[in-house]
């Protein structure tokens, strides 16, 4: 046998063993929505049963049913996604047009601003819960979407991811090219820069669109009204105290997580290329 041979022999083994704890590593990350939609498809006997069923049931449309008779799911679905639509859009637009300030344009203090924008990253968001709330109420806005657009519109990570992705990615020489053929900043900004980190903004707004939609304290804070709540609030009432529907709630959390799956599956290409990109520089 030559050595080639063995290398090659060698190097097959090593990525078999490589593909079989990636795959192993997939199987374990996906059971629980496997068995979060087996618990969907099954009655509360069944499940309570043991040993507990590993296979999907029969009662899928009925559980949906029941969840959909006691909620306006859909309605409530419609306003999650207007809400994290318009909280994703906001944040790409306003958290790179600050990342690319503080990577490419020189102003005096941006150092110290900067600093102080990560130290806000230390900050536990329920600290703050009351004073935004005082806010929310002194501008008349309880029940109303602006409550959960407007606080959510810029992140301190959004404004690192950027600053961090446009200082690595975007050249200082394209940016002085630009300013020679006499472009504006925000020219530079929209017809240079943007084109050049797609996968920063499919990264950060996958960050952004599961975090708004999975957010349940703030909307449960500020929307009262059930014809504003939230899907995460809305789902809140299938949890009845006096006899837990186990198949009924596991229905409408499954439904409440296809969107997600959905957004990830849309954007997974520029989210692995922003990823290894960094991961090369």
């Amino acid at each position: 046998m030559s050595t080639k041979e063995v290398g090659e022999g060698k190097f097959s083994v090593k990525k078999f063993f490589v593909y079989f704890v990636l795959v192993g590593g997939a199987l374990v990350s996906l059971f629980p929505f496997y068995y979060m939609f087996v618990m969907a498809t099954r009655l509360n006997r069944e499940i309570n049963s043991v040993p507990p069923p590993f296979t999907p049931g029969t009662h899928l449309v009925e559980n949906f049913q029941k969840v959909t008779e006691n909620i306006d799911f859909f309605g409530a679905m419609g306003n999650s996604l207007y809400v994290a639509t318009t909280v994703t859009l906001g944040t790409l637009f306003l958290c790179s047009l600050a990342g690319y300030a503080f990577a490419k344009l020189p102003f005096k203090g941006k150092k110290v601003f900067f600093v102080m924008i990560l130290v806000t990253m230390m900050v536990p968001p329920q600290l703050g819960l009351i004073p935004q709330y005082y806010i929310i109420t002194a501008l008349g806005w309880l029940n109303d979407f602006k409550a959960i657009i407007v606080p959510g519109l810029i992140n301190a990570f959004g404004i690192f991811w950027m600053r961090q992705y446009i200082a690595e990615g975007v050249p200082y020489e394209i940016v002085e090219a630009a300013k020679i053929d006499g472009c504006s900043n925000f020219r530079i900004y929209w017809n240079v820069v943007v084109p050049m980190i797609l996968p920063a903004f499919a990264t950060l707004g996958i960050i952004v669109f599961m975090h708004v939609w999975n957010d349940f304290l703030w909307p449960l804070v500020v929307l009262r009204d059930p014809a504003v709540h939230t899907l995460q609030v809305a789902l809140r009432a299938l949890n009845d105290a006096r006899q837990m529907d186990y198949g009924m709630i596991m229905s409408g959390t499954f439904w409440a997580t296809v969107p997600l799956i959905f957004v990830f599956l849309m954007f997974n290409r520029l989210f692995i290329q922003s990823l290894s990109e960094g991961a090369v520089k």
